[in-house]
């Protein structure tokens, strides 16, 4: 019988690592060998032009346009949706067989509304914390603990 492999997911809205259990007491081991990090940028480099400028619809008055949306939002979604899509295309390779995700709360939103179904699926397990910051060694501890105490 082929042993099922679990991944497990942490991520905030900058950064999203991949672990796999190592095995019994080896603790985690990171899967893509890197955290993916989202552009996490100051408002200067984001909104670096300035708004343009409108007329009001009556009278003389003049002003500036207000940006449709947060940019340090939208590049969280986009790292959400990255993520779904790396997910997405290790799922076809079959590389994992469960999930876990443990993420700050907004991401958590955010990767539900990005995964497929086909993703969806496999997770056994979503908590709402941010752990992403933590080492492998702080992990190590930290992750077995968390989990059991959703159960």
């Amino acid at each position: 019988m082929k042993h099922k492999t679990t991944w497990i997911l942490l991520a905030d809205g900058s950064r999203a690592r991949l672990l796999v259990n190592a095995g019994p007491k080896k603790g985690y081991e990171s899967v893509l060998g890197a955290d993916l990090v989202g552009e996490n940028l100051a408002n200067s480099e984001i909104n670096s032009d300035r708004p343009g400028r409108s007329f009001d619809r009556v009278g003389m008055g003049r002003h500036a346009m207000e940006p449709p949306s947060d940019p340090h939002r939208e590049e969280k979604r986009k790292l959400a949706h990255r993520v779904a899509d790396l997910l997405e295309a290790e799922r076809q390779k079959g590389s994992f067989d469960h999930l876990i995700i443990i993420a700050a709360p907004q991401m958590l939103g955010d990767l539900r509304q990005s995964l497929p179904d086909t993703v969806k699926s496999m997770i056994v397990e979503e908590i709402a914390k941010d752990l992403s910051k933590l080492s492998l060694h702080e992990l190590k501890d930290t992750l077995p603990k968390v989990i059991e105490h959703t159960h």
